[in-house]
């Protein structure tokens, strides 16, 4: 006999979610451990990428010339953590520094071509496998699903 899908029910283990299924931050976990197995799987073995380097190359592709305290007040971390991620970045040619002609404190970073390239290549490939595992969704509850998040994430106290 199938069960059911209930949508108070967590994925595997059929619990009640009980009070949990009207935590945002709960439904957000549950909804990463999906997306990171997609990611897992599409882009960070096939590309040795970790979620977060993924995440900074894809900003420094899509902002060339940024500076790392840029970076890391957009991705609300420390500068020594964000330049360790530029530093390992760096090490494997996927991004390159440049002095800053008006700050000589600061560098400018952007992607190198195999950089570029890589980052690229593991979107589209995310993007496709994210299809695949949210086929649940339509198109429109897909974007609905984008633009709530986006504002979800601009609910964050500035730091």
């Amino acid at each position: 006999m199938k069960h059911k899908a209930d949508p108070e029910t967590t994925p595997f283990g059929r619990l009640d979610e009980g009070p949990l299924a009207g935590i945002v931050g709960y439904q957000l976990a549950q909804a990463t451990i999906a997306t990171m197995q997609v990611f897992a799987g599409h882009a960070g073995k096939p590309f040795e990428l970790r979620p977060v380097e993924f995440t900074v190359l894809s900003l420094i592709d899509t902002n060339p010339d940024l500076s790392a305290t840029q970076l890391a007040r957009a991705l609300a971390v420390t500068p020594p953590n964000i330049k360790m991620w530029i530093d390992r970045l760096e090490s494997r040619g996927l991004v390159e520094r440049s002095p800053n002609q008006s700050d000589r404190r600061a560098q400018h970073i952007r992607a190198t071509a195999r950089g570029a390239a890589l980052v690229r290549k593991a979107t589209q490939r995310v993007v496709e496998g994210e299809r695949g595992a949210l086929a649940l969704l339509s198109a429109g509850e897909l974007a609905i699903l984008l633009e709530l998040l986006h504002k979800v994430g601009r609910c964050r106290q500035r730091g």
